[in-house]
Order: C-alpha cells, then structure tokens, then sequence
C-alpha cells in the first residue's frame, strides 16, 4: 500500500465510527447504481465504481497525512460519499431523468440542433447528481440536511460550478455544533482529484473490449488514455508520462489531444490552487502540469 492509501476512510474510523458506518453501506450499494450509466453511455470512459476508487485516492494523494489529521469526521464523511456520488447522476433511471430535468434549462438546450438526451445529461451530470442525493438521501443514510447539502455541494463542485460563491460554498458550514466544514476546499479538492483520473489504468477493457469500440469520439478518448501510461504526483507538480505506440507516432490530432489534456488540468489545477489559498486553512500543493516524453535514445 502506498502512504497515502485509506487515511480519509481511517480518519472517519477513528473520529466517527458510526458515521464510517453510514458511509460503508451506502458503498455497499453503489456498484450497480453506478454501473447504470452504461445505459446512456455504452461506449462511455469509465464512470463505474473503478473511477470513484480512484478519485477518493487522488484525494488522499492530494490532501496528504498532514493536512488529513487537521479535518474533522464531517469533512471526511463529506468528501467520502462525494467522491462515490459525483457521478451517480450518468446513470439517472428514465423515471427520475424525467422528473430532474425540470429543474435545468432543458428546454433551450434542446433548441440547439444535434442534441440528444445522452448530450444532456453528459452536460449536466453534476446537476443531475445533486438532484438524484437530495431525493435519495435517506437511503443513502446521510444523517441530516445540513450534510444532505454538503454532499450535494460538494459532488456537484467536481465540475463547472463557481467555487467561490459564498452561498453555494460557505467558507464554514457549521453542523450540529461541531467543528465546521470547509466545503471550498473539499470542492477544490475532488474537482483536482477528478481531473488528473486520465491514465491508463482508467481504459474500459474490465466492462468491454476496447478493440469493438465504434463512436469515434471513443475511439479518440481511449487512444489519448492509452498514449499516458503512468501519472506521478509530486510535491510540486503533475508528471504525466506520455507513451505513444509506434504505429500512432505520426498522429498529430492525438498529440494535439495530450496538449489539450495538460492544459486543461493546468487551468482547473490553478482554480483549485487559488480557491483554496484564499478560502480556506489547507494547500494544493502543486503548481504545474508536466509532460514528460520519452527520450528517444535513452529507450533504443
């Protein structure tokens, strides 16, 4: 096991162990609900319970043992159950799509030409998740609104929403009398956790054969997670080792793609960096996004 491996799990033990409880059995049962976005995303990168696993351990990796024994049982109930329910709205039943979509701006999106209710909830699946905890929420034994909030929050920040908005990210939300929350930096925290899960080991090839894959999107995605075998997270940075089979090496949209990629982790690396030195008590510690390409003589 690495360093980091299980600290917010045993640190909810340890401070909580009938809050670790609550948050195991909604574990329990989020396999399948999880495995539901299939329906809509059959070819989809996966969003199963394997990414769910490793974001919560990007989180650990991010927030590291020092800063994890400063959080309180709350933080790490919340930051938990947020990192298995983020993406639970990817997989909403026909019934709760139809019921959910109310609430967003369907209508005009479905004006735009081309879009179907895959582009939709794809879009707007971190809404869609909010909406699906809050109406689940006491099946999911999350034990009062204030925390049904949280996590809601908290699952929704892993994407497009403004983290600085006081109203939807108070600095500190205070809960039973305990010692607050800081929803901004757990916010801050999974949305980084989500963004570097682009390796490898996050290809599809345990829920289907990539070689069938046919929507070329797909295709595109899983050759650009293909082409980044490893990712090292150091103290400073990002290190992303980009490996590009030969018959792939005159591919310029592919290596447009992993540009892309690091750009993008590297402006959503800088909101989290910014959010959480002017809100909150913790640090992400990285400042860059690094692609590392393999020396040509060093591997012939």
């Amino acid at each position: 096991m690495g360093k980091t491996d299980y600290l917010l799990e045993q640190r909810l033990f340890q401070l909580d162990p009938q809050l670790h409880r609550r948050f195991t059995n909604t574990v329990s049962i989020m396999p399948h609900s999880l495995d539901s976005y299939r329906r809509l995303f059959p070819e989809y990168t996966d969003h199963s319970i394997f990414h769910s696993m490793n974001v919560l351990q990007f989180c650990n990796d991010l927030i590291g043992e020092e800063q994890i024994e400063r959080m309180n049982a709350y933080e790490c109930y919340v930051l938990l159950m947020s990192c298995y329910l983020h993406d639970i709205g990817m997989g909403i039943s026909e019934s709760d799509y139809e019921e959910f979509k109310v609430h967003l701006d369907y209508e005009d999106y479905f004006r735009q030409p081309g879009r179907d209710v895959s582009d939709f909830v794809r879009d707007n699946h971190h809404e869609f998740s909010g909406l699906y905890i809050r109406k689940y929420a006491e099946l999911l034994e999350i034990p009062s609104p204030e925390l049904v909030f949280a996590v809601i929050q908290v699952a929704r920040g892993h994407r497009r929403t403004d983290l600085f908005d006081v109203n939807e990210y108070p600095t500190y939300l205070q809960i039973d009398g305990q010692s607050p929350l800081n929803l901004p930096y757990l916010a801050a925290v999974i949305r980084m956790a989500d963004e570097i899960d682009v390796v490898r080991h996050r290809n599809p090839s345990l829920l289907y054969d990539i070689e069938t894959l046919t929507d070329a999107h797909q295709i595109e995605c899983n050759r650009l997670l293909q082409a980044v075998p490893r990712m090292d997270i150091l103290p400073d940075k990002f290190v992303l080792d980009v490996r590009i089979e030969d018959e792939l090496s005159g591919d310029e949209k592919l290596l447009e793609n992993i540009h892309n990629m690091a750009e993008k982790m590297q402006k959503t690396l800088d909101v989290c960096r910014s959010v959480t030195e002017l809100r909150t008590p913790f640090r992400i510690t990285q400042k860059h996004v690094e692609l590392n390409f393999p020396d040509p003589e060093s591997e012939s």
